[in-house]
């Protein structure tokens, strides 16, 4: 089969790859696939319509820069993600059978490219729906939701087209990375336009006509279909090697979801960071047996400077949050203790591999105790940053009374330790748990364990804090002293516990 076969070549191989199926797609898996459509617009009907109802409204101008902020970021998380999966995959057969063939190129790839743009339509109407929630729309609805709509999609489907030509050409990866850090710096300024000069410029701009608007979204429209036309002609210039690598990833994460053993993530994702990388060597310092192991975290943080830096920069999250919630509500606590947990996590990497591989560290010759103790402080000191960085910035703008609630940080940092610890350390899924029937349906309760091991050690550790968030006493002196105890006490009944199992 030459390149001038491959035009119809492609089609005609997966035709007799699907003739030879032991089983077709027949009319009982279009039903279900109608019927779960089906089922997720009856879902979804009501908190969309709500949410419509809602734009009519005049938003709270004090709360535009923030929301605005929020929508901004989670686009440059899209984009991010879709960067770091590929964006442009295939299967495993595909990739074995048809890629290395002399077959076309986009061909081969269409079926994944015109997955990626239908994924694209559900991703960008809601980053328009959140745009538009945020800015309202006191007239014109229907107009003013017809281009969020369309600039949203449009956006969205600009975003992947660029994630598609980086993964073809290094020059559009440093566009991309531009496009990311202005889109970042643009959600900064956002979040600041609260304060200031800038402060009437969002709601300005919300109670512009909607003829300007509409304009836009016709623009940004344009510019979609141009990045849609060069990423389709950049299928045929993208590296096989990029194409396979990104395969394998999404192999990985095909197994580790059908098998349900998320934990399985974290190493696809750590080992694919490390493949392949040139590490210079660095003589180990004098510290005690414990410590000098644990220095293992510690060395392997300070090799990836961007995930702490990526870390500190998310701590200015819980304002913003806080800032369009209009005040400390259960979604600001749930980010306090959310970020913190996460920022610990980014230091059990030895632990979680102890756990992983227990042999290994029992042949180190260093006491299962002291060697978890010792791990216990990188993600004490991360948590006790990220959460001092967190309640400093909601105390500066605002949103919490005076005091010192950036003693919290340092208070509640054992306590985040032990459950950045006791998740590092979780088995895979027990599928073989019981399923418990709910009015709600059934729940397996395997799954459910697993998700909220650790979790539950920071929520128990950090109630005292969770506590004072949401009462915002006048008064912290009692709240630091049972967050001190706390935090003490669970850190140590952990270490108790943890150091006699494997």
């Amino acid at each position: 089969m030459n390149g001038g076969q491959g035009m119809s070549g492609v089609p005609a191989i997966r035709a007799s790859i699907r003739s030879r199926r032991r089983t077709s797609t027949g009319w009982l898996d279009r039903y279900a696939a109608l019927f779960g459509l089906a089922m997720a617009a009856a879902v979804l009907a009501h908190p969309v319509s709500s949410a419509l109802a809602a734009m009519v409204r005049q938003p709270d101008p004090s709360r535009m820069g923030a929301g605005v902020a929020l929508v901004a970021l989670a686009y440059t998380g899209l984009l991010a993600v879709a960067r770091v999966v590929g964006p442009v995959a295939l299967t495993g057969p595909d990739a074995a059978w048809l890629l290395l063939s002399p077959l076309d190129r986009r061909e081969v790839l269409g079926r994944t490219a015109r997955l990626l743009l239908l994924v694209s339509v559900p991703v960008g109407a809601a980053l328009g729906m959140g745009l538009l929630a945020v800015l309202g729309a006191p007239d014109q609805l229907a107009v003013r939701l017809a281009a969020a709509m369309v600039l949203g999609v449009s956006a969205a489907a600009g975003g992947m087209a660029l994630t598609v030509l980086s993964q073809s050409s290094q020059t559009w990866n440093s566009w991309l990375n531009v496009a990311l850090v202005a889109i970042t710096v643009l959600a900064a300024a956002a979040a600041l336009s609260a304060s200031g000069a800038a402060r009437r410029s969002l709601p300005t701009v919300a109670a512009a006509p909607a003829t300007p608007g509409a304009v836009l979204a016709g623009a940004a429209a344009v510019a979609a279909a141009l990045l849609l036309r060069l990423a389709w002609s950049s299928l045929a210039r993208i590296p096989a090697r990029s194409l396979l690598a990104a395969s394998t990833r999404a192999g990985h994460v095909a197994d580790a979801t059908v098998g349900m053993d998320p934990g399985a993530l974290t190493w696809i994702a750590e080992d694919n960071h490390w493949r392949g990388r040139a590490l210079r060597s660095r003589p180990w310092p004098p510290l005690p047996a414990p410590l000098a192991l644990a220095w293992q975290d510690w060395r392997r943080l300070g090799r990836r400077p961007g995930r702490p830096a990526a870390l500190l920069a998310a701590a200015a999250l819980p304002p913003v949050v806080a800032q369009a919630t209009g005040g400390i509500s259960a979604i600001t606590a749930g980010a306090v203790l959310a970020g913190a947990l996460a920022a610990s996590v980014a230091g059990t990497s030895g632990a979680r591999r102890d756990a992983d591989n227990p042999g290994l560290a029992r042949l180190l010759g260093v006491d299962a105790r002291a060697a978890l103790t010792a791990r216990a402080l990188l993600p004490a000191l991360l948590s006790a940053v990220w959460l001092t960085l967190a309640l400093t910035g909601l105390t500066l703008t605002g949103m919490l009374p005076g005091g010192p609630w950036w003693l919290f940080g340092p208070l509640a940092a054992p306590a985040l330790a032990a459950a950045g610890l006791r998740m590092a350390r979780r088995r895979p899924i027990d599928h073989a748990m019981p399923v418990i029937e709910t009015p709600a349906g059934a729940v397996p309760t395997g799954p459910v364990l697993w998700g909220v091991t650790g979790a539950d050690l920071a929520a128990l550790g950090c109630l005292p804090l969770a506590l004072a968030l949401t009462v915002g006493p006048a008064a912290l002196g009692g709240f630091l002293a049972a967050q001190a105890l706390a935090g003490a006490a669970v850190l140590c009944c952990y270490l108790l516990r943890a150091a006699k199992s494997p």
